[in-house]
């Protein structure tokens, strides 16, 4: 039996390592020169494979069609992946909020390990080679490419969506899958940064720990929150929970950013803080005073947003300049603009409709012998390993549902 996977990414690696036995040949193609270009800058070059959460946990992180996804999950869980890659040499350690990495904390070493598998199989790997369409003749199929590789028998779709193009992933498999008959929901951008109206360029590359990120609509109304870390950049936001948030902003609505730089004190708190460190420091200025309080460069800007002189004494200070510092800090206001473009993003949301995938199998059930895996489906999760994860437990079961009965 002769089997075309159609993309190296990580869905694509596991479906050809688990469809290759002894009575498959197995071709794994990639426009790419080398396997896993996405698994590479995953987790910032680090490469996040997965979460050490009990697997039923997943579910909680999966933000569309998480039901699809019990079969793939349960089949290959977060343990099996560990102990595939654990049992192919890769050491792995487990870092806060449970994710996983490499102990090297080296990507490339993933990639390794994946290379590694493939040859004990006998996979053979055909890099450089854009497949620019799939065409059905009988009951085989047809890669339109740069050469004749002849008729398959099976194919798997594993192209990825649309965010990181330089990575290959240009939306190429949504193209050919429509022309199939397949349906694909809207494309967007999903786990991004966002940009705000405000000028904060002076402030890039600043980063928060333990802050809240909230949201609030037109009417005042609190939509989302989340606690822990963030980064500005050049025109906005991003890291951790600002990418967690992202699918919360839409760009053709208002919203209202409100960042508590000190979320584990109440207004009173903190006003009884301020009080204590201007008594302590009676005779310096406002700015130096703060700098106690908040990171340097959060200084100036909660200066400038609550209108308050930094140059001024604290024993100068009144009780309603107080009471401006106190709001600042606990609701640092801006206003939104626009999501960062899905060529940003670290996934794509929307994709093949789940309807049309058999999610025992991961094969078609508008085409025999055709199955879709990884960033492809109408599938997405947090940050925190879990597409990875999805990834991986699509791909595998592709994989041996191309063998099964066989």
């Amino acid at each position: 039996m002769k089997i075309a996977v159609i993309g190296a990414g990580a869905s694509g690696i596991m479906s050809a390592i688990f469809s290759k036995n002894e009575n498959t040949d197995v071709f794994l193609f990639d426009g790419n020169e080398k396997i896993g270009k996405k698994i590479y800058i995953s987790g910032k070059g680090r490469c996040n494979i997965t979460n050490s959460k009990e697997i039923y946990e997943f579910f909680d992180e999966v933000n569309r069609n998480k039901n699809f996804l019990y079969s793939s999950l349960y089949s290959f869980t977060n343990e099996d992946i560990l102990r595939f890659f654990n049992e192919n040499g890769l050491r792995t350690k487990v870092e806060r909020g449970g994710r996983v990495f490499p102990v090297s904390d080296k990507s490339s070493d993933v990639i390794k390990v994946l290379e590694k598998a493939l040859n004990v199989k006998g996979v053979k790997i055909i890099l450089n080679t854009e497949i620019d369409d799939v065409k059905i003749i009988g009951d085989k199929f047809k890669l339109v490419c740069n050469k004749d590789y002849g008729l398959f028998d099976k194919v798997v779709f594993a192209t990825g969506g649309k965010s990181y193009p330089f990575t290959g992933s240009r939306g190429k498999g949504h193209e050919i899958l429509k022309r199939l008959g397949h349906t694909i929901t809207d494309l967007k951008a999903g786990l991004v940064g966002i940009d705000v109206k405000e000028n904060i360029r002076k402030y890039s590359g600043v980063s928060l720990k333990f802050v809240d990120f909230n949201i609030y609509g037109k009417d005042k109304k609190l939509l989302h929150s989340e606690f822990g870390e963030m980064i500005f950049t050049h025109t906005g936001f991003s890291g951790p929970i600002v990418l967690k948030s992202s699918k919360h902003f839409d760009n053709s609505k208002d919203f209202v950013i409100s960042i508590d730089l000190k979320p584990k004190l109440d207004q009173h708190t903190l006003d009884l803080r301020l009080l204590r460190e201007f008594d302590q420091n009676k005779n310096k200025n406002l700015k130096n005073v703060l700098s106690n309080v908040l990171i340097g460069s959060m200084v100036e800007l909660v200066l400038e947003k609550s209108g308050v002189n930094g140059e001024i004494p604290v024993n100068q200070i009144n009780k309603e300049d107080r009471k401006k510092l106190v709001e600042t800090i606990k609701n640092l206001k801006f206003n939104f603009k626009s999501l960062r473009p899905l060529s940003e993003a670290i996934i794509t949301i929307g994709g093949v409709s789940v309807k049309e995938i058999n999610s025992s199998t991961m094969e078609s059930k508008l085409i025999k012998n055709l199955y879709i895996v990884g960033e492809l489906l109408d599938v997405d999760a947090n940050t925190g390993g879990y597409n990875l994860t999805i990834a991986f437990s699509t791909g595998h079961l592709a994989g041996v549902s191309c063998i099964e009965g066989e």
